[in-house]
C-alpha cells in the first residue's frame, strides 16, 4: 500500500508538522508520566484505526521497556489487570475525548474527575494536550493512508 499523499516533502505539510511536533516536545517533556504518554497515543490510534500510529507508539513503547504484555492489553484495558489506577483514569479520558463525536455530552464529568484524582493540574494539562495532538496526527495519516509497518524505535526523534 502507498500513501495518496507524500505528507514528508510538501512544503505546507512540512512547516505544519514542524509546529505540531513541536507542540509534541512540549507534552513529551511534561510530567505526565512517559508509560501513560505512550498508552494514550496507542489507544487513540486504535480507536481511530491508524495503523501507522499504532506500529509507531507500539514500538516504541516496546523499546522503552514496556512489556508485551500490557501492549497487547491496551485495546481491552477494562477487562486487564495490568494497568495502574492513574493509566485506567488516562486511558479512559482518551477514550472519551477521541470519541467525542460518538457521545452527546463529550467527556464525562465522572471521567474528568477521576482523570484530576491521579493527575495534578499540569499533568492534565498535558493529558489533554496528548490526546488532542495524538487524534490530529491520527488524522493526517489515515487521510493519507500512511502505510503501517516499517517503522523503527526512534525513526523520528
Amino acid at each position: 500500500m502507498d500513501a495518496r499523499f507524500d505528507f514528508y516533502t510538501s512544503p505546507v505539510a512540512a512547516k505544519f508538522a514542524k509546529y505540531v511536533n513541536s507542540a509534541g516536545k512540549v507534552v513529551s517533556d511534561s510530567a505526565l508520566p512517559a508509560a501513560t504518554q505512550e498508552l494514550v497515543k496507542i489507544r487513540a490510534s486504535q480507536i481511530n484505526g491508524c495503523g501507522f500510529c499504532t506500529d509507531m507508539h507500539t514500538k516504541d513503547a516496546a523499546h522503552a521497556g514496556e512489556t508485551p504484555q500490557r501492549l497487547h492489553l491496551v485495546a481491552a484495558w477494562r477487562e486487564a489487570k495490568v494497568f495502574t489506577d492513574a493509566e485506567r483514569a488516562a486511558l479512559e479520558l482518551t477514550e472519551q475525548g477521541t470519541r467525542i463525536a460518538d457521545a452527546a455530552g463529550g467527556v464525562t464529568d465522572e471521567a474528568w474527575a477521576n482523570a484530576a484524582k491521579h493527575f495534578d493540574g499540569e499533568q492534565l494539562a498535558a493529558l489533554v494536550s496528548l490526546i488532542a495532538l495524538i487524534n490530529a496526527y491520527n488524522r493526517l495519516n489515515v487521510i493519507v493512508q500512511q502505510p503501517a509497518g516499517d517503522y523503527q524505535p526512534g525513526q523520528f526523534g
